[in-house]
């Protein structure tokens, strides 16, 4: 299970300076298709555990960083890699769907 729950005071060095790959979903405890992506990203972080840091923002607490990157619509799960974002993709999708885009950013 996703454990860790990224802040606007914690996001540089949790994500930023991350020597691994992370995977941020921007949700909110109000948006319904959140609640669906929740438990596959649990499931990814369990997969995919020690090699990619997995974790979530809620964006109605952390207004800052979901501004910063421009999340207007939500779920969006943000992948970061060297401190960038290299991939998002919004709404709710499917778990394979998820593990491929974590996969693709691992191999590059």
């Amino acid at each position: 299970m996703s454990d860790l729950n990224f802040t606007d005071s914690d996001f540089k060095t949790q994500v930023l300076e991350s020597k691994e790959p992370v995977v941020v979903d921007f949700w909110a405890p109000w948006c319904a298709p959140c609640r669906i992506v929740s438990p596959i990203i649990d499931e990814l972080a369990q997969e995919f555990e020690g090699k990619v840091k997995v974790g979530k923002l809620n964006v109605d607490e952390n207004s800052q960083i979901a501004s910063a990157y421009s999340v207007m619509s939500i779920p969006s799960i943000m992948f970061f890699k060297d401190g960038n974002p290299v991939r998002t993709m919004v709404g709710a999708q499917s778990k394979e769907n998820y593990k491929q885009a974590i996969e693709e950013v691992l191999s590059s």
